[in-house]
């Protein structure tokens, strides 16, 4: 999977005493992925290519589309070619069963949703506060501080991507007992959730109760809401969250956990999960 998420490029390295040299690189690769439901478009997002069932899933269960394996009746490539007449997998129609609630069109992205923004371009501001299906997380779950604190780490040694190129995000989920379930890389800090939370429904978990959600980057209201809409009642990040992000986390009954780093960590909401 590796060799399709990243791409070598010739580069002049410059030194400050003012020499350089020619050298090569490794790019994370960056393409374009349009969305559609039933046949109809629903969102064009800049992705990693990889593993692309898994975040269609992952963003239809984050869009409070669907929200159980059975829903999502099939996936496909459509066709579509390059200049040079090979088919580009960059479109992908998802088709959902007949009792799935019909698609809520105020969902449709007008603009290309790029790899930094999960909800650029939302058709309505309203659209941006999703109904979570699985409602409040609140529960009597109990996580160590040891193994919370061991998790960044973990993720870290598992992120072959970002070793080659320093250009990805990653996300991990964990178990209650600290193992790892499913890791995902991409260019897009959201689609590398989407990847994961995708990877489960497929996988029938949802809702993953008693899961961890460990970022690689800061925590932000997205991904806060898209591990809600998960089921998942603690979201990791080894940065800092934002205001809204703890506001949602502390409504929905989550763990919000900004700054681990190792050694610790501080806790914006749900402190009653560590022991």
């Amino acid at each position: 999977m590796a060799g399709r998420l990243v791409r070598r490029t010739k580069v002049t390295k410059f030194a400050t005493d003012g020499t350089s040299t020619l050298r090569e690189d490794s790019l994370a690769v960056e393409e374009p992925l349009e969305v559609r439901v039933n046949g109809t478009s629903l969102s064009v997002t800049m992705r990693s290519p990889g593993d692309d069932f898994d975040m269609v899933a992952g963003f239809l269960v984050s869009e409070g589309v669907i929200w159980s394996a059975d829903q999502l009746v099939s996936m496909r490539y459509c066709a579509g070619t390059d200049e040079n007449g090979l088919q580009t997998f960059n479109v992908i129609d998802a088709e959902l069963s007949a009792d799935t609630p019909p698609l809520d069109l105020t969902l449709e992205r007008h603009v290309y949703t790029s790899s930094s923004c999960g909800i650029c371009g939302t058709a309505s501001i309203d659209a941006v506060h999703k109904v979570a299906h699985f409602g409040d997380l609140g529960g009597d779950s109990r996580y160590t501080s040891a193994l919370l604190g061991s998790l960044p780490d973990r993720l870290r040694e598992q992120q072959k991507v970002f070793d080659r190129t320093g250009g990805v995000h990653a996300a991990g989920l964990f178990d209650a007992a600290g193992e790892l379930l499913c890791l995902r890389e991409d260019v897009g800090r959201h689609n590398a959730v989407d990847k994961v939370v995708g990877w489960a429904l497929r996988e029938d978990r949802l809702p993953l109760s008693g899961c961890v959600l460990q970022v690689s980057g800061r925590a932000s209201f997205e991904l806060v809401q898209k591990a809600h809409m998960a089921g998942i009642p603690v979201l990791s990040a080894v940065s800092a969250p934002s205001s809204l992000a703890v506001e949602h986390a502390a409504s929905a009954g989550m763990t919000l956990i900004g700054f681990s780093r190792g050694r610790a960590f501080n806790v914006y909401a749900g402190a009653q999960r560590i022991g």
